[in-house]
């Protein structure tokens, strides 16, 4: 951001499986700087202390959703709750899939409005079914997304064939994680200054 020209507004963090979870530590500890969070097939912020209780987490899934009330490194009060959406598959046997259920129930456990939630379920022709759930604000705003998608296993959805850890079959998780992340612009970032060109 310092030697480019980027949007305060629209800096995102992403992630797959390990990646994932660092996507969630980062949107989590830095809520000032992320405008929102993609996690695919990861863990939620806290869920793992040492090598032997991730690989714990990763297998049966957290226990309950760990409440995160830091937001910057020695900063104790949580400023602002970041949009989240969540990618994972039923049949992930690297990656429990409750361990997406803990991410939202985490990103929830911080918030003080009721959310309004609904479910949606298709099929990717000739690909996956999936269940996408949203999580809307009182503005009718989906603040967080997860969607589970049947018969998947621990691969990117929608990633091209010739990749490693990619499940072409789809949802497009990259494609949803953009349309997402275009939806929530940061709010309390300013906008960037328009240049003239006179």
């Amino acid at each position: 951001m310092r030697d480019y020209s980027v949007d305060p507004r629209r800096v995102y963090v992403a992630g797959l499986s390990a990646g994932a979870a660092a996507a969630v530590i980062m949107g989590i500890t830095y809520p000032d700087l992320y405008a929102a969070i993609g996690a695919h097939s990861g863990l939620a912020c806290g869920a793992a202390s040492d090598l032997r209780s991730a690989f714990a987490v990763m297998r049966q899934g957290a226990g309950a959703a760990v409440r995160r009330s830091g937001s910057a490194p020695g900063d104790g009060e949580y400023r602002r709750i970041v949009p989240t959406i969540v990618f994972h598959g039923d049949q992930d046997k690297t990656v429990h899939p409750r361990n997406g259920d803990r991410i939202i129930e985490q990103s929830r456990a911080n918030m003080t409005a009721d959310m309004q939630t609904r479910v949606q379920h298709g099929r990717i022709p000739g690909g996956h079914a999936y269940s996408r759930t949203l999580h809307a604000d009182a503005s009718g705003q989906a603040v967080l997304e997860q969607w589970v998608i049947h018969g998947a296993g621990h691969a990117w959805s929608g990633g091209s064939p010739a990749g490693s850890y990619t499940d072409p079959r789809g949802p497009d998780a990259a494609q949803e994680m953009l349309r997402f992340f275009l939806e929530h612009p940061h709010a309390a970032c300013p906008k960037p200054r328009e240049h003239s060109t006179a």
